[in-house]
Order: C-alpha cells, then structure tokens, then sequence
C-alpha cells in the first residue's frame, strides 16, 4: 500500500505546482523598471532657420557684352563649372600683342647677353674700350628690365582675358540669375547668385539664460518642421556671444548630418538638453500615470513569492521631463521598482508576473 500511497503524493505535489504555475501564467504580465538617481536636465524648445554656409552674389571684375549662359535658375554646378562668358576678342587680340611684345624684348635681350660676351671675351682696354663693354652691360640690364615689364603686362593680359569667364567658385545650386545674351555689363553688376545646399548651418535663437548652461555635454536634437521624421543630434558648431537687446537672445549655429534632408530657407525645430547642475530621482515616462483630477501616481512592485509581484499605488510629485524622463520630486525614495508596461489596468494589491525589465 505504501508505493501507491507514496505516487498518490507525488501526483498531488505535481498537481499544485501544474496549478501555482498555471495561475501565475494567468495574472497581469508587466515589465519594471528601477528608480534611477541621475543629473536633472532641461530641455529647451526651439525654432530655427537652414542657411546656407555659403551664398554667393556673382559679378564681373571687367565690362563686356554677355555672349553665353551656361545655366538657368535651379542647375547644379561643380566648382570650375563655366556660368557667364563675356565676348573676350579683343581681350584676345591685346593678350597676343602684349606675348608679341615680349617675345621681341627676348629677342633683344639675347643679342645684347651675346654682344656683351664677344666683349669680354676680346678683353676691355686691349681690343676694346672699358667704356664699351660697360655699355653692353648697361644695354643688358635694360633689355633684362624692359623684358620683365613686358612679362608683368602679358600675364596682366592673361589674367583679364581670363576674367571674361564667370566660373563656379564651389559646387551649388544657381538660386537666380540675372543677366541675359547681349547684355552689357560692368564690374560689379550682379550676374546670377549661387547657393551651397551641401554645407548648411542651423541657426536658433536661445534666451541669455542658458548661455552660460550650454557645455560640450549638451544635445541639440534637430527635426524639420512639418516633416514626419524623428529627431537628429546635430553638432553646436558656435555660440555667437552678442545678445540681441530687444529679445534678449543670442544664436546657436549648428551643423547636421545629411540624413537631417533639409534645404537653405526651411524651418527647423530643435530641443536643447542642458544640464542643470543638480541630481535627482527619475523614472520611465511610461511608468507616470495622470488623473483628471491632477494627481500623478505610479505603481510600485513589491516581491509577493518567487514567481509574484504584488502592486500597490503611489502619488508622486514631478518635476521637468528629458530624454523620455521624468523628474521626482516626492512621494518616492529611489529604491523602488516601478512599473513601466502593463499598468493599465491594474489594482490595489494585485499580484502580477514579471514580464521583462527595462533597459536604459
């Protein structure tokens, strides 16, 4: 009789555990997470403004007719690209008159060097007079000057004949252009304006009051407005220390990534994080829970069995919300585990298994 009684006991034991298990599968799974001590931060909303780093108005340093145009409002350009030429022939023609000019000056020069060398060579005061050679020494330095005047005026030449080509000075976008075939122009009308849309700075107006908060540790998180994408961290480039004295703000200049997909012109907005310089307890802003009566609880989990948690509610005092954060101010101590997932539904002294933890 022993052995069936002894079976009829392990069937039972195996029974309540099928059961215990079966009912802890059956309560509220939720995951939690807990009470962190951290630096309070605060964030800042802004908007700003996409500038380009470089705009450029172009013009022409000579006068001249327009006689191409190489692009229309909207091409995109390389550096070196050819935008404006100017009807250059007669730039032309004084160029080959200023190398002509220079060639007969080398040619002058070398039969001077050889005179001056049959000079020396017969010997001053025997067959010729000291006098003559320093005359052919004299005519030397003169054709040698004479010579490198007229090189100064060809590349003059050169330099103007070359300015009768507008070129692309970076790669960009041509925002507007102005001149047209035919027309005459003069050094410093405007010709098109070329826009850089690669290289852009984010420029946002902030309060003097963070000025002196903002550290190499602070976040600047970037979206376009009315743009459904989630915010980028971008990179504080400068902060421009001259308040404006009617709004009492001065200008962060930033950098982004090219993933941010924005263009010169567009408007942005940005969160700032500064620290504030304190610490304090945080939680999960998924674990707060608000009523319409004002208050703000969360429920803390509390060891119930190996298997359970037990729940119960607790008011608390919040503060500034980051980073998916939330301030406490009172009504916890920091050691708790509160409940980020599942709390819902929950109720006063409800046992509830652990579904997961969360992460930070």
């Amino acid at each position: 009789m022993k052995p069936i009684v002894w079976q009829l006991a392990a069937m039972a034991g195996l029974w309540c555990l099928s059961l215990s298990q079966a009912q802890a599968q059956d309560r509220p799974g939720v995951e939690l997470e807990q009470v962190e001590t951290s630096d309070i931060i605060s964030e800042v909303s802004l908007n700003g403004t996409v500038n380009a780093l470089r705009t450029s108005r172009l013009s022409t340093a000579v006068a001249g007719l327009v006689e191409e145009v190489r692009v229309e409002t909207g091409t995109r350009v390389t550096r070196g690209d050819l935008l404006v030429a100017l009807d250059d022939e007669q730039a032309e023609f004084e160029l080959d008159s200023a190398r002509a000019e220079a060639a007969e000056a080398r040619a002058r020069l070398q039969e001077a060097q050889r005179r001056l060398a049959e000079a020396r060579s017969v010997g001053a005061g025997r067959n010729i007079a000291a006098t003559e050679v320093s005359a052919r020494e004299s005519e030397v330095a003169a054709t040698e000057a004479a010579l490198a005047r007229l090189r100064a005026e060809e590349k003059r030449h050169q330099v103007v004949l070359d300015r009768h080509r507008i070129e692309a000075p970076f790669d960009g976008v041509v925002s507007e252009r102005i001149s047209d075939l035919g027309e005459w122009i003069t050094p410093g009308d405007e010709l098109l304006t070329l826009v850089d849309i690669t290289n852009l700075r984010l420029d946002f107006r902030v309060s003097q009051d963070y000025y002196q908060r903002i550290t190499d540790d602070s976040e600047l998180l970037v979206q376009a407005r009315g743009m459904d994408q989630k915010p980028v961290p971008v990179t504080i480039e400068s902060l421009v220390p001259v308040s404006d004295p009617q709004a009492r703000t001065f200008l962060i200049r930033a950098t982004g990534p090219e993933e941010l997909n924005v263009l010169p012109g567009m408007a942005v907005q940005a969160t700032l994080r500064v620290s504030t310089g304190e610490r304090g307890l945080t939680v999960s802003r998924d674990a707060i829970n608000r009523y319409p009566d004002g208050r703000v609880t969360v429920w803390i989990a509390e060891p119930a069995d190996e298997e359970l948690y037990e729940v119960r509610e607790k008011r608390v005092e919040v503060g500034s919300s980051f980073d998916n954060r939330m301030e406490i101010l009172s009504g916890l101590e920091g050691d708790e585990d509160v409940v980020i997932r599942g709390n819902e539904s929950l109720e006063e002294g409800a046992r509830v298994r652990l579904a997961g933890r969360g992460s930070r």
